[in-house]
């Protein structure tokens, strides 16, 4: 007894972090899609970050499979200049620390500035990109509504702070465009931009044209096409963490995704570079553990704190509304807004099919006028669209019935109405500026 208690008084002056051990492994197989590293596998966990020097800096990769023998690493960036040997390092868990100063930057996927201008203030509290929801009965209940400014949008889909809606497209029907729409909103205290796998042109077009003087109240977060699946994997979180973080501070926070179905092809490049297999379509199972997880993350947060109101865009492949991500994502989302290549061929921007787009907590957003008026108002578009084909073959005679004479007249004048570019001032009061134009 009397030599454990000298042990114990030995060790109170230990400083704590004389106790974390280096944990290194040594460099065995180089691949273009991944690196495996021996004496590595008892020390680590799955999602570990581990760092190795080039000769030129420091780089990082996560673990993404472990086994007996040795652990498979996912490098941040293409690796062609690593030789067999090379001593890999465990580094720990990878976070951010958000602060407010950072409203009005642009920061990668690893949470540094891209923007050219001073190093970020790091911010008190450590936010890790893999943090789990609020509790679900101790969130918020949704019910204020939140005016995007864009017409069509506030009439037929209106969005609550703390829902979650998803822009569905193919490419070139106007996804990032409507989404640029809404992030001019004054609805918000905050927005966060992630753009994910889009084209390097579009990155300064989006924070000078788009943005403009809402820049100052908004973080960007980018991870162009050309950089690695797993920086184009992290993004999403890293946006998602910023978000989480002024959220609760107290902010009504806008999360604008550009596309979740980039961050979905970069999950299945890393899941099949760990050895699991194809099962729909050519993505891995985990892929659609993981978009749940990360979407759960926005909405409202719990008594006390702000709110997350995500709007997604969700690249159709093929036009394919059924495409397993896009069908897996519309049923995880508050609401759905459908854009239409054929609407977007007849020149009525934004595209958005009216009767194919839903907002689940619409019911929250109108009053009883309003929602008698946009039944009908769809019943007519309904009516309108289903003759077409009679009506160009001449098969329709005006005044068999009186319901279909009345859309005749209406819905031209609706689509005029709704009809609105990107350079056009947001509305303000989208029911009262519709009745004027009717």
């Amino acid at each position: 007894m009397h030599d454990l208690e000298r042990l114990q008084k030995l060790t109170r002056h230990v400083p704590s972090d004389a106790w974390d051990i280096d944990v290194t492994g040594i460099l065995s197989e180089v691949t273009s899609n991944y690196l495996r590293v021996r004496g590595l596998s008892s020390g680590v966990n799955l999602g570990d970050q581990v760092s190795f020097n080039n000769g030129r800096e420091t780089c990082f990769g996560e673990i993404i499979k472990i086994d007996a023998e040795s652990v498979i690493v996912k490098p941040y960036s293409p690796r062609n200049d690593l030789g067999l040997g090379t001593r890999i390092k465990r580094a720990g868990e990878l976070c951010l620390r958000p602060d407010p100063s950072w409203k009005g930057r642009v920061i990668n996927a690893m949470g540094k500035p891209v923007d050219m201008l001073d190093p970020l203030k790091r911010g008190a509290e450590e936010v890790p990109f893999n943090r789990p929801p609020p509790p679900a009965i101790q969130r918020k209940r949704v019910t204020e509504h939140a005016r995007t400014g864009v017409r069509v949008l506030d009439i037929f889909t209106p969005m609550l702070h703390g829902q979650r809606l998803g822009i569905f497209a193919g490419s070139g029907v106007g996804k990032s465009t409507t989404l640029s729409m809404i992030a001019r909103s004054n609805s918000f205290d905050t927005v966060v931009i992630g753009l994910i796998g889009e084209r390097g042109r579009e990155v300064r077009e989006f924070i000078e044209e788009t943005l403009g003087e809402q820049m100052g109240k908004s973080v960007v977060v980018v991870a162009t096409g050309d950089e690695s699946p797993m920086m184009r994997r992290l993004a999403p979180k890293t946006a998602v963490s910023v978000a989480e973080y002024f959220r609760d501070q107290g902010d009504s926070v806008l999360l604008v995704l550009d596309s979740i179905t980039r961050y979905a092809h970069a999950l299945r490049d890393v899941a099949l570079a760990a050895g699991e297999p194809a099962v729909s379509r050519g993505y891995p199972p985990s892929v659609f553990t993981e978009l749940p997880a990360l979407l759960e993350r926005t909405g409202p947060g719990v008594e006390g704190t702000g709110m997350i109101t995500a709007v997604i865009s969700v690249l159709v492949d093929g036009d394919d509304h059924n495409d397993p991500v896009a069908d897996n994502i519309r049923g995880l989302l508050d609401g759905h807004i459908v854009l239409d290549r054929h609407i977007a061929e007849d020149g009525r921007y934004p595209a958005v099919n009216i009767l194919q787009s839903v907002s689940r907590l619409a019911q929250h957003a109108w009053s009883p006028q309003e929602r008698d008026l946009v039944l009908k108002l769809r019943a007519m578009v309904a009516k309108f669209e289903d003759t077409k084909d009679l009506r160009m073959m001449g098969g329709y005679k005006q005044g068999v019935e009186p319901f279909l004479d009345q859309a005749l007249e209406i819905v031209p004048k609706l689509y005029k109405a709704l009809s609105q570019s990107s350079t056009d001032p947001s509305s303000t009061d989208a029911f009262t500026e519709l009745a004027q134009m009717l």
